[in-house]
């Protein structure tokens, strides 16, 4: 293999027509430049240069072996400044998928501070429930996907995956004002509202172990539109804290319900250390999720949803989040 400083050398005297020049430009001892035209001669096992008077000139194989040194070292320097610009998140992109709730609370805290504090990198996110999620980024389609997961669930597939815990947050039953009851079970015969097929999960397992199969009547994603079904007397549900924070119904009624929580996980693929732009879009993460603000709750006998706060937590092995 060639060495990259004899072809600067080489590409040196092609450029400014002798040794003494090439050592100025190069600011080495003009004995150096000679060694390492000897030595670049002995490993090319060609005649690079030849005496021409009081100088030297390039032979034909030396014109041919510079003019693809310029070329090699050109992409070398532009390699060398474009690792220095993605190391200073000066450029560069990373990409993010999170769920609904999380897009509508502390995802949009979290990418405008990077977008202002690396505006030159493309930050770019999409919505995705936790298994499409993990699915994006074992591809390679996102560089850090935004997870929630039950404590009584099934565990996630991680393997393979870095992730940390951002937050945990509370479950809350969410019911028209006039509907008493602060537990499951006090709404056994009342209709009731389902959300995405994890949710459901937990709904179905949560009211089992209060002794009763809910009788979902109602199925949507949307908890602008549940909150809506729920006001519109038809129906009961439970909601995570950051749905509610997301946005609130004047016109429900919610509680907390005691033991009940999900738990928030960004995740990552790959060995440490990540790269600088997924890093400092974990650390704006990582942040808007601790100032992550309760909303004002409104209905009689409301709860205040609170997000809770775990300590900071390193990026771990894909093993199921501590419950």
């Amino acid at each position: 293999m060639l060495d990259v400083t004899r072809l600067r050398v080489l590409a040196a005297v092609a450029r400014h027509g002798s040794v003494t020049a090439a050592a100025q430009a190069l600011h080495y001892a003009q004995p150096s430049v000679s060694h390492h035209l000897q030595r670049l001669e002995a490993e090319t096992g060609s005649r690079l240069v030849q005496r021409a008077g009081r100088g030297i000139r390039l032979t034909e194989a030396g014109r041919m072996l510079a003019a693809r040194a310029e070329e090699i070292l050109g992409r070398l320097d532009a390699a060398e400044e474009e690792l220095a610009a993605y190391d200073g998140l000066r450029r560069g992109r990373v990409r993010l998928a999170a769920f609904p709730s999380a897009l509508g609370t502390f995802v949009p805290l979290a990418a405008a501070g990077f977008a202002a504090a690396h505006p030159e990198v493309d930050l770019r996110f999409r919505e995705a429930e936790p298994p499409e999620g993990v699915r994006l980024l074992r591809s390679g389609e996102v560089e850090v996907v935004l997870l929630f997961t039950h404590p009584d669930e099934p565990t996630p597939d991680l393997a393979g995956l870095r992730h940390e815990v951002l937050l945990d947050e509370p479950l809350y039953l969410v019911t028209p004002p006039e509907w008493p009851g602060d537990r499951l079970a006090d709404h056994r015969d009342r209709p009731w509202i389902g959300g995405c097929e994890r949710c459901r999960g937990q709904l179905l397992r949560a009211a089992a172990a209060e002794g009763f199969v809910p009788d979902i009547r109602y199925t949507t994603d949307d908890y602008v539109a549940v909150q809506r079904l729920v006001a519109a007397g038809l129906g009961v549900t439970t909601l995570p804290a950051l749905a509610l924070t997301a946005h609130q119904d004047p016109r429900v009624r919610t509680m907390p319900l005691p033991a009940s929580s999900r738990r928030v996980v960004a995740a990552v693929h790959g060995e440490p250390p990540d790269p600088p732009a997924t890093a400092a879009l974990l650390s704006h993460l990582r942040a808007a999720a601790q100032s992550a603000q309760p909303p004002v709750v409104a209905g009689s006998g409301a709860g205040t949803p609170t997000v809770g706060r775990p300590s900071e937590t390193p990026l771990r092995r894909g093993t199921r989040p501590a419950s």
